[in-house]
């Protein structure tokens, strides 16, 4: 509690009780910091070791844990900002109070935000006059201190009139109208930009229908339910065509990463077979191309299918004309991809995933501690340490790498699992993995030998995880059909963030020109050729 100077007491002894407890105060202030800030560290500790280790059959609980750290995280940290007000990025205020403030408190280390060149910027001068105000003398100009806000400026519906007026030849009493621009939906009210806000906070920011109902209410527009659900399937299926487009180039690579996670799903059938939720558990599926690791010219894309259950006709169904080399889990439905042919050869190559791997030992180390698992943990670890070092070189240092380094080291884990498999229980999760790696050895090596291969199938593991926090907002999907729509509309996000776009903005503008785009030009509409004519447009203007 501040206590003003008039209220001080005159008593030596008095004042030095209050500066005493003053004194013990702030010592208890900075005791509380201190620990706070130990939480802190052991919280952003805690939540980088389960990233590192979130991927394979564990990732949806881990997903889970991760998300609730954050949150614990995120509400420590305001409460120390609340109680900081220190400058964010250095940028003081002139002013001898926050000067003051600045010399009391050490700086808070938080991160300058990054902001875009095109971002709309105003300029406000505040300009002191042309007479000095102590003496009337003139003022000139000696320098000039800039500093930058960053504000927000909330969103807004806008209703567009389109104004056709109808008139007549004078001569020939001909009637000329301007023809009605094309929509999206046909005799739909949303516009494109409206329609891609919907798709991308539904898919992309896991933001469902009825929330953003609500948004819209505050905006002035009160939009039922049922109208955002009838314009986010017309628009997914809008956009469709391109969705196909996608799935076709990235089916046409010789290299994939697999993998599919699982989505509940309503089915009326179930409800009157019995069973009372009535629902179901179906599967969304996702191919990724990326050469990104070894500077490859492919532009990166991910390709979604949705399927009404994990059923190995599916993928099968998917990579019915893929060629090459196929990058996923020990999943059984991809064994009849990797068959030989009529040739003696296979069609598909399978490239195992050293994550996976790594993830069965750290769980029997987890469990149990034992050192064997440790050890191969550490193993296993300093091949990642390679790929980090080489990971964006070109395919001949990869290549040369990996030989010199990684090949070694992947020999010395194959005798060292085979000598362990003779000391350690046959029947334990320990030897479990160790024959899951011997078992699959050439797909374990195939890294080694094509510098194209990765280590592991994280892209396809990263392209699944907002599928993954979307479940936390939606509980299922309506019908097949929502997945499906589903599926179109992440093939066409997930590709264009990979491509570096604003997927919003790539969104409405596709939709504003796909239903009078020629068919036969449908590949100007893709993710990297639509960059590309951007870019094109600039430099000729």
């Amino acid at each position: 509690m501040e206590m003003s100077l008039d209220a001080l007491p005159d008593d030596p002894a008095a004042l030095r009780a209050i500066i005493l407890a003053q004194q013990q105060k702030i010592a208890g202030m900075e005791a509380s910091s201190r620990a706070y800030e130990a939480l802190i560290q052991a919280l952003k500790l805690t939540i980088a070791r389960l990233k590192r280790q979130r991927y394979g059959s564990s990732s949806e609980k881990i997903e889970r844990e991760i998300a609730q750290l954050e949150l614990a995280l995120e509400g420590l940290e305001m409460a120390g900002a609340a109680a900081d007000p220190t400058p964010e990025t250095g940028e003081a205020d002139s002013t001898p109070d926050a000067a003051a403030t600045e010399q009391r408190l050490p700086p808070r280390r938080r991160g300058k935000p990054r902001i875009s060149a095109d971002a709309p910027r105003e300029v406000i001068t505040l300009d002191p006059g042309e007479r000095c105000p102590d003496c009337g003398g003139v003022l000139r100009l000696v320098g000039e201190d800039v500093a930058e806000i960053l504000d927000f400026i909330a969103a807004k519906l806008k209703v567009i009139e389109v104004h056709r007026p109808k008139k007549s030849c004078r001569d020939c009493e001909r009637m000329v109208q301007s023809p009605a621009p094309s929509r999206p939906i046909p005799r739909g009210l949303a516009g494109p930009g409206l329609l891609a806000h919907i798709l991308v906070a539904k898919f992309d920011d896991h933001l469902p229908l009825y929330r953003q109902g609500e948004i819209f209410a505050r905006l002035g527009a009160d939009i039922p339910r049922s109208t955002l659900i009838d314009w986010c399937g017309q628009a997914a299926a809008a956009i469709r065509p391109v969705a196909n487009l996608i799935r076709a180039e990235v089916m046409a690579g010789d290299r994939l990463h697999a993998d599919d996670t699982p989505i509940r799903v309503l089915d009326p059938k179930m409800k009157l077979a019995g069973k009372e939720r009535g629902v179901k558990e179906g599967r969304v599926w996702v191919y990724v191309r990326d050469d990104r690791s070894w500077g490859g010219k492919d532009p990166p894309a991910a390709a979604y299918w949705f399927s009404p259950d994990r059923k190995g006709e599916h993928p099968q169904k998917h990579l019915r004309n893929f060629i090459g080399i196929l990058q996923a889990d020990a999943y059984s439905g991809f064994r009849k991809l990797y068959e030989r042919g009529l040739d003696g050869k296979p069609r598909i190559r399978e490239a195992a995933c050293w994550a996976h791997l790594r993830r069965d030992f750290h769980d029997v180390w987890k469990s149990t501690d034992s050192p064997i698992a440790w050890d191969a943990l550490e193993q296993i670890g300093k091949l990642y340490d390679i790929e980090r070092a080489i990971n964006g070189q070109p395919l001949e240092r990869r290549f040369a790498a990996r030989q010199q380094q990684s090949r070694p080291r992947v020999q010395a884990f194959r005798t060292w699992c085979e000598q362990q498999l003779a000391r350690i229980p046959g029947k334990g999760d320990l030897a479990k993995a160790m024959r899951y790696a011997l078992g699959r050895w050439p797909s374990f090596t195939l890294f080694l030998d094509d510098p194209r291969v990765a280590i592991d199938n994280n892209p396809a593991e990263r392209a699944l995880r907002p599928i993954s926090i979307g479940r936390k907002n939606f509980l299922f999907a309506g019908a097949d059909a929502g997945g499906e729509i589903l599926a179109d509309a992440m093939t066409v996000i997930e590709t264009a963030k990979l491509a570096g776009l604003d997927p919003e903005a790539y969104l409405a503008d596709i939709l504003a020109r796909i239903r009078d785009h020629d068919p036969a030009k449908l590949d100007d509409l893709l993710p990297w050729n639509w960059t590309a004519g951007l870019q094109a447009t600039a430099k000729a203007a």
